[in-house]
């Protein structure tokens, strides 16, 4: 076999990620930049960031309309998060969209122990409690008659609001359950 023909022999054969490979990444860090973009400031400032600059694009990018000067924009806001480790920053973003998640159930599982209660009258003080011991059976009572008052008057339902907010502040008060 000739000399340089060994496939074995890689001589000056590049190891490391391809161009492709590359790219990938790039493009990886231009879409974790978009979605940075799409947070409110309240947000970024729960997020491991340092890097001034890269704060002052995202801010940036949020009020450029023109499709080209956006995607101009977030080729640096990519490039800049090349200065970055992504990892802390994702692990953040989870962290932000579980808690907007476990809200978002919780708002739901409200929503549906109201009507519940709604449906079963002044006997639905009993779902409440069950769930929050301390809860004041009065004003429940009060608020499930005056339900009742409102929907045969065929009056808004001012009542149900108040009976969901009362149930929110038992929750914040005393957990998922007393």
């Amino acid at each position: 076999m000739p000399e340089g023909t060994d496939p074995d022999n890689r001589g000056d054969a590049f190891d490391g990620p391809s161009k492709s490979e590359l790219k990938r990444r790039m493009h990886a860090l231009q879409r974790l930049g978009e979605t940075l973009t799409g947070l409110s400031d309240k947000q970024l400032q729960q997020l491991p960031i340092d890097n001034e600059r890269l704060l002052q694009v995202i801010r940036e990018a949020r009020s450029i309309r023109s499709h080209s000067a956006r995607r101009r924009h977030l080729q640096l806001l990519g490039k800049l998060m090349r200065e970055v480790d992504p990892q802390p920053i994702e692990n953040a973003l989870r962290e932000l969209d579980r808690g907007h998640r476990d809200r978002t159930d919780a708002f739901h599982q409200l929503e549906s122990l109201r009507d519940e209660m709604l449906a079963a009258g002044p006997a639905g003080v009993e779902l409440a409690t069950a769930r929050w011991p301390r809860a004041d059976r009065q004003q429940l009572r009060l608020l499930l008659l005056q339900h009742q008052r409102e929907s045969q008057g065929g009056k808004p339902p001012a009542a149900s609001r108040k009976l969901f907010r009362y149930l929110r502040e038992l929750q914040e008060l005393y957990g998922r359950s007393g």
